[in-house]
């Protein structure tokens, strides 16, 4: 049996594929600037042309330091350096011109939270506290230093102190998503080939002492044919016996009659779906199912509820079980809003899972219908007839809920 105990793929931040924000949200910031360029256009700022020439630099600043922080071919190293240099003239700026200039210093946190969001994937939080910190800290010594009120002090050391913080968490959690997704992936793929492996192993388990014991017996057959016909015809039904059992049993693990059963698989999709921020509603009645019908419902459940965590969107998801002694019924339906892609033939396309799901319930004698609902979400249902020779005796189960 393969380990359940599996191992979570580790991710290198270095190559995760951010998906997060782009620079173009934060350029927006640049119209801060407006409140020292009024000072500029009412002759507070004196001399007038150095005052230009420092708003210019420092948005020709602003924009290097955000602009290199998302370029992939440009160093971090580049972007470090270019926010130290924008620190000095805003810093410089501000004490020497006053007034309005102060409102560029809450300007710099943001620039100072797209570094600081990157450099936390590298040095941990203790970047965003030491960066953003003697950022806001600077900010209201300046301000004091040019014997502004107590006012723009705090409102300097609190403006670029929060706009800091909050784009450097922005960009944290773009890149913890982008991580989660990427592990999400990993995992999957970790599951199928550790499904692979147990298949394997199954097939090796069913076939190689049944092969073994088919060539011992034809041995046999061939030894007897001309001295014993009648001891020679047993070994031969014998033969066709075994040979019976093993196809009945490749039939098995091929559609999944092998496979971990529907209450195991209930628990499973009541801890994905938990797991997923998905709310589980799962009701079941009826008697016990036969080996073969419990497990192929298993795998409609892990089937369904693996589309609804993947592809759906949702925030709930109801799995009912219906057993009458006669047809057992699973119904899985979500309120998402993940629509299923259009098939070959025009219509709504299920999947390779669903495909070769609908493929064993076909062979069970079952139905398997998968259709969005009416006002969002989507259904599964399976249909899968016991014979009433089959099924256990009717032991009525209360409904429950979780």
């Amino acid at each position: 049996m393969v380990s359940s105990n599996r191992r979570v793929p580790e991710v290198d931040l270095d190559r995760v594929d951010d998906k997060g924000p782009g620079p173009g949200p934060f350029y927006f910031w640049l119209i801060l600037a407006v409140w020292p360029a009024r000072d500029v256009f009412d002759g507070k700022s004196h001399p007038a042309w150095l005052a230009v020439g420092a708003l210019l630099l420092c948005a020709a600043l602003y924009v290097g330091v955000v602009w290199s922080s998302f370029t992939a071919r440009v160093s971090l190293r580049t972007a470090r350096w270019l926010l130290a240099a924008l620190t000095v003239l805003i810093a410089v700026s501000a004490y020497g011109f006053g007034g309005r200039w102060f409102v560029l210093f809450p300007m710099l946190g943001v620039p100072c939270g797209v570094v600081v969001g990157h450099l936390v994937n590298r040095t941990g939080e203790l970047a965003m506290v030491v960066v953003v910190g003697g950022v806001s800290c600077l900010a209201a010594l300046v301000t004091w230093a040019a014997g502004a009120s107590g006012g723009d002090i705090w409102s300097a050391f609190y403006g670029s102190g929060t706009a800091g913080v909050v784009t450097g968490v922005i960009l944290r959690l773009a890149t913890v998503v982008s991580v989660l997704k990427q592990t999400r992936e990993e995992l999957a793929r970790t599951a199928v080939t550790e499904e692979r492996l147990r298949f394997a192993r199954d097939l090796h388990d069913l076939l190689g002492h049944t092969l073994s014991l088919m060539v011992v017996k034809a041995q046999a057959v061939r030894r007897l044919a001309t001295r014993d016909p009648a001891l020679a015809a047993e070994q031969a039904a014998d033969i066709e016996t075994v040979g019976r059992q093993a196809l009945t049993e490749i039939r098995q693990a091929v559609t999944g009659y092998r496979g971990r059963g529907l209450a195991a698989e209930l628990d499973g999709a009541r801890t994905a779906l938990t797991d997923a921020g998905i709310s589980p509603i799962i009701r079941q009645e009826g008697p016990p199912l036969p080996p073969e019908g419990d497990a192929l419902l298993g795998w409609v459940v892990r089937e369904g509820v693996t589309n609804v965590i993947r592809h759906s969107g949702a925030r709930n998801c109801e799995i009912d079980v219906r057993h009458d002694g006669g047809t057992a019924t699973v119904e899985i339906r979500d309120d998402g809003t993940g629509e299923p892609s259009a098939g070959p033939w025009g219509g709504p396309s299920t999947g390779h899972g669903l495909d070769g799901l609908a493929e064993r319930m076909a062979a069970a004698e079952g139905t398997l219908d998968a259709a969005p609902r009416r006002g969002g979400g989507f259904r599964l249902q399976a249909t899968l007839p016991i014979e009433p020779s089959t099924a256990a005796r009717h032991q009525k189960t209360p409904d429950h809920a979780c």
